[in-house]
């Protein structure tokens, strides 16, 4: 029986599982559309939104400085970025969170992510899907992704 089991296994350990899902929502969140295997994409969705709502329930604490928040407000503040740190263990992700992406879905009560099926790997067949935010923003593709936007940068 699977009763009361939530999640999925994916042939990794526990430990790899929870890398896997922060580095691909960390990723979601920097470049706003990321492209994997649907079994990875219906779970990163998961995580996502919860995370995201983290942050949404902030509400207007989003937009004040923080020097102008009061003092409830900034352990509000602190204790939804420790909640989001727990699922996305990448700072500058958490950032950009807190930053861009809660703000555009103050508004909207879920749903902040669509999954788009993309056919099928070549190599082992298995299915792909593209996730991304419901209201991307086009320009952030390919913003901050690992060693080679270092060097194009170092070389600018």
């Amino acid at each position: 029986m699977h009763h009361r089991i939530a999640g999925v296994r994916l042939s990794r350990t526990s430990a790899h599982r929870k890398a896997l899902f922060s580095n691909l929502i960390a990723a979601l969140f920097t470049h706003e559309r990321i492209r994997t295997t649907d079994a990875k994409a219906k779970e990163t969705r998961r995580l996502a939104e919860r995370t995201i709502t983290w942050a949404r329930r902030l509400g207007d604490v989003l937009g004040k400085k923080p020097e102008r928040r009061s003092l409830d407000e900034s352990a509000r503040y602190v204790h939804a970025v420790r909640m989001a740190r727990r699922v996305v263990r990448d700072r500058g992700a958490v950032l950009r969170l807190f930053e861009d992406v809660a703000p555009r879905f103050l508004d909207r009560q879920g749903g902040y992510t669509r999954i788009i099926k993309a056919g099928f790997r070549y190599g082992d067949n298995a299915p792909m899907a593209v996730i991304e935010f419901v209201d991307r923003d086009v320009d952030a593709k390919g913003q901050d992704s690992g060693p080679e936007q270092e060097k194009a940068a170092e070389a600018a």
